[in-house]
């Protein structure tokens, strides 16, 4: 090992006199060495030192470094090329079409050389056809793959076309941010193997003239007729026509088959949702299977995303292996075959928003309490819906309160959450006005906060909520009144002369303490109760001047009371704490605020 050292050493010596003599840097030393060496086997030919194993080489000046054990690879033409980077089943075929000559005659090409599994995955009757008749389809074939200039991977940019040497038919490059090149939708796994007229790069498939653009290509399938009825009906003809480098996904007529025939002819009769559904299944822009290397939201024409990856060979759509066939290219756009519709929400009536979410439970009660004429109309409503865990512990018997509640559950307009501001009044379908609470996390509809992105249908919206509504019944004061866990409160504040308060209009917080919290209280914390004042400050501490639903609670929530200190608040698997006191019952809505039950009077935390 000393041996080498020393001999790397003197080798860097050497360089670096080298470079002082020559101003030169030592590669620009070792190429001009290398150009000498290689002067015997012909123009631009270098020495090269490959590293077995490995996709490595080096230019040599060929001195003592290696013990003169020095392979020289200096290039040759494009058809020996074909043989040495393994492209041998194209190597064959273009001496049986007599191209060989061409491609070691002078010239610069570019040659997108098919490797041999990609002749091997060609149909046979595909291969025959070439094979019977070298002299012209075979050789039309492999000059489609050929371009009349040198061209590096750096050079084949996204989006360009350049004429093949069979009657100048266009090749269609597509250069991905993520480093795949693809020619025709055929990617380049071997890049830039350069010969003495020209380049190679190895492509994993045969590629063929593209004659006809998506359209053309969709009009003589019989396997998409259907969507082509669809096409013509939502007006996409002439945009399928015209310039353009879009991806379709194209459901096949089994792909329309599976959808309810009420769902299908719904939307077939509705301008409007057609083309929303048949924009969501085109693509901005033109991916080729082989750029989508991992899940990949992409933009549709309708607007929002679909997500596209892989999922080992199969292509995925929204996590779906859906694809039956890939890759039909056409002079605007590729076309994907899927065997499933894929439905934007934009085309959906609320019930079938309402079906495919999460809120299952409220799906089922809306349809119990008789609302489905509402979930499936042209009414322009936005539907409020309970996650499930909503009700828990809850009696889901259909009385007629539940039925009058679930109607409030459905405002008249349709809002995008989005939209909604402070203070704002939402009026339900029961003739409910409804509060809107705008917090620093949350946004919240009485009660209920808003748990999710908003579902928006082609007529309806739907906001998933974290809570059943619960709009107020009266005053803060007349809650309490209403309710016997608070008569020793109900006693105590009009003792202190806060009832008129907790009446008159405000945004009061009240964490209200039960009967318990009081039964509960040191002998002594209750003697000093007898002072109507300590009495009124107590109460005080527990009211908050800003209103708080339990929805818009985080782990920094501070609440000033009216005694002008602060209560801590905080949350743990879904109770809120007070100054670490446990809320029993949260959200009980009234008119000037918002009641919150403890069963423990709360006190000031101790500075720690």
């Amino acid at each position: 090992g000393r041996e080498m050292k020393r001999l790397t050493l003197f080798a860097l010596a050497i360089t670096l006199i080298a470079t002082v003599f020559a101003a030169k840097t030592p590669y620009q030393a070792v190429l001009q060495h290398s150009r000498i060496r290689g002067r015997a086997r012909g123009p631009n030919v270098c020495a090269m030192q490959k590293i077995p194993g490995t996709d490595k080489k080096y230019f040599t000046n060929c001195k003592q470094w290696y013990h003169r054990k020095i392979c020289a690879l200096p290039l040759v033409n494009i058809y020996k090329t074909l043989g040495v980077i393994g492209a041998t089943t194209t190597k064959m075929y273009s001496e049986r079409a007599n191209l060989q000559e061409e491609i070691e005659g002078p010239g610069s090409f570019t040659f997108f050389a098919p490797s041999n599994e990609a002749w091997a995955a060609l149909p046979t009757e595909i291969l025959d056809a070439l094979v019977s008749n070298v002299n012209i389809e075979l050789l039309n074939a492999l000059h489609y793959h050929m371009i009349n200039k040198r061209l590096t991977s750096d050079d084949l940019k996204h989006g360009a076309l350049f004429p093949s040497m069979y009657q100048d038919f266009d090749v269609h490059i597509q250069h991905y941010s993520n480093g795949v090149v693809t020619v025709n939708c055929a990617r380049l796994v071997k890049t830039d193997q350069h010969a003495t007229n020209g380049i190679v790069h190895v492509v994993d498939r045969v590629i063929t003239a593209i004659t006809n653009n998506v359209n053309s290509l969709i009009d003589t399938d019989d396997d998409l007729d259907t969507l082509r009825t669809a096409v013509a009906a939502a007006g996409l003809t002439s945009l399928l026509e015209n310039e353009g480098s879009y991806t379709i996904f194209a459901p096949t007529n089994e792909a329309f088959e599976k959808i309810p025939p009420e769902t299908l002819t719904r939307i077939l009769g509705d301008p409007v949702a057609l083309k929303d559904l048949l924009n969501y299944h085109i693509l901005k822009n033109l991916h080729c299977s082989e750029s989508i290397v991992a899940g990949t939201p992409l933009e549709t024409l309708q607007g929002t995303v679909l997500e596209v990856g892989c999922d080992g060979e199969e292509m995925t759509i929204n996590g779906k292996a859906i694809v039956t066939q890939r890759d039909k290219i056409g002079t605007n756009g590729v076309i994907h075959y899927v065997n499933e519709l894929l439905i934007p929400d934009s085309a959906k009536t609320l019930l079938e928003l309402v079906e495919e979410s999460v809120v299952t439970t409220a799906s089922r009660l809306f349809k119990d309490a008789g609302l489905t004429d509402h979930l499936i109309g042209s009414e322009a409503v936005t539907l409020l819906a309970p996650l499930n865990d909503a009700f828990k512990d809850k009696s889901l018997a259909m009385t007629p309160d539940m039925k009058k509640l679930l109607r409030n559950h459905i405002l008249k307009e349709k809002f995008s959450s989005k939209s909604l501001y402070h203070g704002q009044e939402l009026e339900t379908l029961g003739g409910l006005k409804l509060r809107v609470f705008v917090f620093r996390n949350s946004l919240c509809i009485e009660n209920a906060c808003i748990a999710a992105h908003d579902k928006n249908g082609r007529y309806a919206n739907m906001f998933i909520v974290d809570q059943i509504l619960a709009p107020p019944m009266g005053t803060v004061m007349d809650i309490l009144k209403a309710d016997d866990r608070f008569s020793t409160l109900v006693g105590i504040i009009q003792r202190a002369g806060l009832s008129e308060l907790l009446n008159k209009k405000g945004t009061y917080t009240f964490f209200a303490p039960t009967n318990a919290a009081f039964n509960a209280m040191p002998r002594a914390d209750l003697n000093k109760l007898m002072n109507p004042k300590e009495l009124a400050n107590l109460l005080r501490y527990h009211i908050g001047e800003e209103f708080l639903v339990s929805g818009a609670v985080t782990s920094h929530t501070r609440v000033t009371p009216l005694t002008g200190d602060k209560l801590e608040l905080g949350t743990l698997n879904s109770t809120v704490y007070v100054n670490r006191v446990p809320v029993v019952e949260t959200d009980l809505m009234a008119t000037n605020g918002v009641v919150h039950a403890v069963d423990v009077i709360i006190k000031p935390l101790r500075k720690s």
